[in-house]
């Protein structure tokens, strides 16, 4: 019952959402903030699962989302437009609300095979291989999509917003944000469901003692094979999404500083917390969003003062270096972030009688 009352409650959230932009109340920036919001979720929350839940280190996270931002732009742009290089439409346009969750789904599902691809080799050797080898297919990724020109090559792909205007056409509604918000809520239930069932323990097993666990008679090379596979798959989610809300895609949006992006979200909200992932998915958005004007307010208040030479700007650049910078301060002053391995439900007892994560 505590379940069902809280579903209702976040439907009821999420209708208030969808009316307020509906109604002009959240104008199209802050709609938006709201959607990177989402897609940081589920990217952080994907991510959460081997690198906290199974204690290894995937740095090349990005590149799963690049998988599934481009095979689910191919598809929807295939299926519900005309294009000049993939041709007629091969579905009518008004069947696009109804397959688009089909259409990211399948994104998804290319994604976590290509995860499986990456894991097969890496699950086979000890201690950081796995980090070399995510950074490998990152740059593989990139490397592979730059060099195929019928989808854009280094220029990057669209067409992704005719699908979207048009279901716009059939009901004039925020659909991105809609598919966004079903999105995130549907990944966090799924990451729950993984880390509270018996294969989650086996993963919290592998954690704590991969010899421990094999001892046990735990299958650690198929639960990894697994969790990596649900991480990659549910980055390749985010992807797709994230290609719709832009109507373009770009690989190099999806390069090191990217998955730099994903750590930072990971160890600042805490390892194996999907209230943590939560959490600091919120912040760093906002963060990045408030940098754009941050940035440009502080160079006139140092170029005022005296504190940087004539001709010099402070460009957005600089968030590339406080990115990091925030990784590295993590590290040493907070690396177990600001949940820990802690859910809300266990920093606030109360909120047990609503809902519980572990």
């Amino acid at each position: 019952m505590r379940n069902y009352t809280l579903n209702i409650v976040l439907a009821a959230l999420c209708l208030l959402v969808v009316g307020l932009s509906q109604f002009g109340v959240l104008d199209q920036y802050s709609e938006t903030v709201l959607m990177f919001i989402g897609i940081n979720i589920i990217f952080a929350a994907s991510l959460n699962i081997v690198n906290g839940y199974m204690g290894e280190f995937s740095c090349g996270h990005a590149g799963f989302m690049c998988v599934g931002a481009y095979v689910s732009s191919l598809l929807s742009v295939t299926l519900f437009t005309n294009n000049k290089v993939l041709g007629a439409a091969l579905l009518p346009p008004e069947l696009a609300p109804i397959l688009f969750p089909v259409v990211i789904g399948i994104g998804g599902f290319v994604a976590a095979g290509f995860g499986l691809l990456v894991a097969l080799p890496s699950f086979r050797t000890r201690g950081d291989y796995l980090a070399i080898i995510t950074i490998a297919a990152n740059y593989i990724v990139i490397s592979l999509i730059e060099n195929l020109e019928f989808i854009g090559g280094p220029r990057g792909f669209h067409g992704m917003k005719k699908v979207i205007n048009g279901m716009r056409d059939l009901a004039d509604i925020p659909w991105m944000l809609i598919w966004v918000i079903l999105g995130t809520l549907f990944s966090l239930w799924l990451l729950r469901r993984l880390v509270t069932s018996t294969y989650g323990k086996g993963i919290s097993a592998v954690c704590q003692d991969e010899v421990a666990a094999e001892i046990m008679s735990v299958d650690t090379n198929h639960i990894k094979l697994t969790a990596f596979m649900v991480s990659s798959g549910l980055a390749g989610v985010a992807g797709g999404l994230y290609a719709h809300i832009f109507g373009y895609v770009n690989p190099q949006a999806f390069n090191i500083l990217k998955s730099t992006e994903g750590l930072v979200m990971v160890y600042l909200g805490g390892m194996a917390s999907l209230s943590g992932s939560v959490m600091s998915a919120i912040l760093f958005t906002l963060l990045i969003e408030s940098l754009r004007f941050v940035i440009p307010g502080l160079d006139s208040v140092l170029h005022s003062v005296g504190l940087l030479p004539d001709g010099y700007e402070l460009s957005q650049i600089w968030k590339w270096v406080i990115i990091p910078l925030i990784l590295i301060l993590l590290m040493q002053f907070r690396p177990e972030g600001i949940m820990g391995n802690r859910e809300l439900s266990d920093v606030f007892p109360k909120l047990r009688r609503w809902y519980t994560l572990k």
